[in-house]
């Protein structure tokens, strides 16, 4: 049997350009049945371009993009009622009408939809059912968009930002929620600036920049390689580091890529673990968040591209 026949969502070799100047550039993906797929990118890397191709939003100018095994616009009456999308920036225009009424609509739409009042509660909204769209705060009204996205059942769903604006109990609950679509087979492409929100969640995580794909692979693949004989960790900024790098084993190095973050280079053995951690009681500090040999995606991601998400 064929990816193509297989897969949630394959992409080849993606083009598209505005006004002669590549957004996407040659850009593949491949999303098996019932994963998640975290697509990654500073902005301007050609994210929003490629999800709204694969959401038969734009054309490509090149390449091929298969949907459930169909193209996304050529097949879009066919593929619209097994989609579902969630839009960064909420639920559109609906804003006078209820949160219920607002699903109830989007139900009507559906062949066989969930039920409107499980779902509002699935995601945390059954206590504001009979409020106004508007009257929503922002991370209310992306749980909304998310429960206007999944209402239809789709098989696979895109979600742009799913938890951008929720506090912090509403951002795991939501977390939660997408795990269990894994569950239940939907396969889900996310994009997210919260790395960590990638690393928790995604099977694949695939970072673009210039409209290219720089990295692909498990979480894990991408924080372990590279990572052997390092130790990482926080503390006060501006640490000696002269006096670290004495205080440890001879060839080892120490360095502070950032204000506060500290990388030590070396044979990491039970002795270099322990004059580090010597040093560091004797200078009063607290090794925060100590790692050994692995990076966190947000690691990857600056080594990647050289900058931020939001730069």
């Amino acid at each position: 049997m064929s990816a193509v026949a297989t897969a949630a969502l394959e992409v080849r070799d993606l083009t598209k350009a505005y006004g002669g100047k590549p957004a996407v550039d040659g850009l593949s993906l491949l999303v098996p049945p019932g994963s998640v797929l975290a697509l990654l990118g500073p902005n301007g890397a050609g994210k929003t371009t490629t999800i709204e191709i694969c959401e038969g939003f734009r054309r490509p100018d090149g390449g091929s993009v298969r949907v459930l095994g169909l193209d996304p616009i050529a097949d879009a009456t066919a593929l619209r009622p097994r989609v579902g999308v969630m839009l960064q920036g909420g639920v559109g225009g609906y804003t006078s009408a209820k949160a219920i009424e607002l699903l109830r609509l989007f139900a009507s739409y559906a062949a066989h939809p969930h039920d409107p009042a499980a779902l509002l509660d699935s995601v945390g909204l059954a206590d504001v059912a009979q409020t106004q769209v508007k009257r929503l705060s922002g991370g209310q009204q992306q749980r909304l968009s998310l429960a206007l996205a999944l209402v239809g059942r789709p098989e696979l769903v895109f979600l742009d930002e799913p938890t951008a604006g929720m506090d912090p109990q509403a951002r795991r609950g939501t977390w939660e929620f997408i795990r269990r679509l894994r569950a239940d087979g939907v396969s889900v492409v996310l994009t997210t600036h919260f790395l960590d929100e990638a690393e928790h969640l995604a099977d694949t995580v695939v970072v673009i920049d210039a409209g290219r794909v720089v990295a692909a692979g498990t979480p894990a693949e991408l924080t372990r390689s590279g990572a052997e004989g390092q130790i990482r960790f926080r503390a006060t900024p501006g640490l000696l580091l002269a006096s670290l790098v004495a205080a440890l084993p001879a060839g080892s190095q120490a360095t502070e890529p950032e204000p506060g973050r500290y990388l030590v280079s070396g044979e990491v053995s039970p002795q270099l673990l322990a004059m580090l951690t010597a040093w560091c009681a004797g200078q009063g500090v607290l090794a925060d968040d100590l790692t050994i040999g692995r990076r966190s995606l947000e690691d990857v991601f600056l080594e990647l591209t050289g900058r931020g998400l939001r730069t």
